[in-house]
């Protein structure tokens, strides 16, 4: 472990493929820093490497499951596993029910102090790993090691997505093309998790490959984004959620970069991240399936997005978005469920998903419409509308988060008068049928660590209070 002094000679910003990333012999730049800014080498990082990975070479298990907390043990296993020929099992959720749930995925596991009930039998503690056995690193034969990870969208069940570690490769080498001149020589600061794929390239395997030293530990806190104020130029690699929390709290903080993803970023957030971090996020849009396929700096709602270089875009019949790309298959074109409407100059507007349209009493309705139009009146700040069951029928449930003219309201009167005149403002935009029957007011809408929402959740807020 080096100390604290940080000198720009020793972050030479070489790119090193991903291939490569391990076997190089003169590469001097730290990799990551702790909470006390105590640096770990690049020969400690290809060190560490070669441990882990002489011990899983022994290993008869094929499937290794890595769930971390700390970054830097987490990107040791993860090329070690990828040196060693194994397959990598990323689940995205670390708890004990939902390990077990997704253990038919994987052989064993290998963890950190993250972990505290084992879903399966066969698994390993970072720490508990010797050097007693020491892999020599060849370059990687990306296209032949297998990635699993896993969904976290608004369904209950985690749907495994199997990349090869060639498509991330691709998505790197993109990323440092578009943005690495504005980076620089920047640290990165993180609030999403690696297990996840936006996690995973931006504050992991993107840092590795251009040089660039990365947190071990994540922010938790608006507070820590706004108030942590290292010596060097910083980058945030940031959740929707946690930019618009920062309204809540004072202060002020610059960074280089910021970035967002893995949910919509309310222009709310994209406001706050301008006033308190010194710039508009850089949002990238793309799901677990397609890696990253576009990206803007939101000045308004209806602000276009800009295809990545490398994608060729069309719409089918259905007027949605198809892909040739190489984050997923240069050679065949990829059907996504997004209403979008194609321009000039690579851009494209989103208009939301055909997954969100369901039919209620024979009619089609747009989920994401509903939410629109909850969220047009002064009353309502954020809205989330799920399907429902209610005496064997259809219904439509808005979980909505208040505004202060809307909570004002409410304490004028009663609830009751109050949704009554909530469904009365909605008829002048929707049919009967899509005007919803139930609603729960709530402080915040639930999202899970990457800035999503989750069925469960909302389903669960009408669970657990009686109309």
């Amino acid at each position: 472990m080096a100390s604290a002094s940080m000198d720009k000679e020793k972050r030479s910003m070489s790119y090193t493929a991903l291939s490569d990333l391990t076997n190089q012999e003169n590469l001097t730049h730290h990799v990551c820093f702790d909470e006390q800014h105590t640096y770990v080498s690049y020969q400690q990082f290809q060190h560490d490497v070669q441990r882990v990975c002489g011990y899983l070479s022994h290993q008869s298990e094929v499937k290794w499951a890595l769930c971390f907390d700390d970054s830097y043990q987490f990107a040791v296993s993860f090329l070690a596993l990828a040196h060693a020929g194994k397959h990598i099992i990323l689940p995205g959720n670390h708890q004990p029910a939902a390990l077990t749930e997704l253990s038919e995925h994987f052989d064993a596991l290998l963890h950190d102090d993250i972990i505290q009930v084992m879903p399966c039998k066969h698994h390993r503690h970072y720490q508990t790993i010797s050097d007693n056995v020491m892999s020599v690193l060849s370059p990687l034969e990306l296209g032949n090691i297998r990635l699993t990870l896993f969904t976290s969208g608004s369904t209950d069940t985690p749907k495994p997505i199997e990349k090869t570690l060639q498509l991330l490769s691709n998505e790197i080498e993109q990323l440092e093309q578009l943005w690495g001149d504005k980076l620089d020589a920047t640290e990165i600061y993180s609030t999403v998790s690696h297990q996840h794929i936006y996690g995973l390239l931006f504050r992991v395997l993107w840092p590795l490959c251009a040089g660039r030293a990365f947190s071990r530990t994540n922010f938790i806190y608006p507070e820590q984004i706004l108030s942590h104020q290292p010596e060097h130029k910083k980058t945030l690699i940031c959740s929707p959620a946690l930019l618009k929390r920062l309204a809540d709290h004072e202060g002020y903080n610059h960074y280089q970069m910021v970035f967002s993803s893995g949910g919509p970023l309310a222009i709310e957030g994209a406001d706050q991240s301008e006033a308190k971090l010194s710039l508009r996020p850089f949002e990238v849009y793309g799901s677990t399936e397609t890696g990253g396929v576009g990206y803007r700096q939101q000045i308004e709602p209806t602000s276009l997005w800009t295809f990545f270089p490398s994608h060729k875009a069309r719409l089918n019949i259905e007027h949605c978005l198809e892909l040739l790309s190489p984050f997923i298959d240069e050679s065949q074109w990829y059907p996504t469920s997004d209403y979008c409407d194609l321009l000039d100059n690579g851009q494209f507007m989103l208009k939301g998903r055909v997954d969100r349209v369901i039919k209620i009493e024979e009619k089609r309705l747009s989920l994401t419409e509903v939410e629109k139009r909850l969220m047009q009146l002064e009353w309502i700040d954020e809205a989330a509308v799920i399907p429902m069951e209610e005496a064997k029928r259809a219904v439509l449930g808005a979980v909505i988060v208040l505004s202060d003219t809307g909570n004002k309201l409410i304490q004028q009167g009663s609830k009751g008068k109050f949704w009554l005149k909530l469904r009365s403002e909605l008829r002048e935009w929707l049919e009967p049928v899509g005007i919803p029957r139930r609603f729960r007011a709530v402080e915040e809408i639930p999202l899970n660590s990457q800035g999503k929402r989750q069925m469960h959740d909302l389903q669960q807020l009408f669970n657990d209070v009686n109309d």
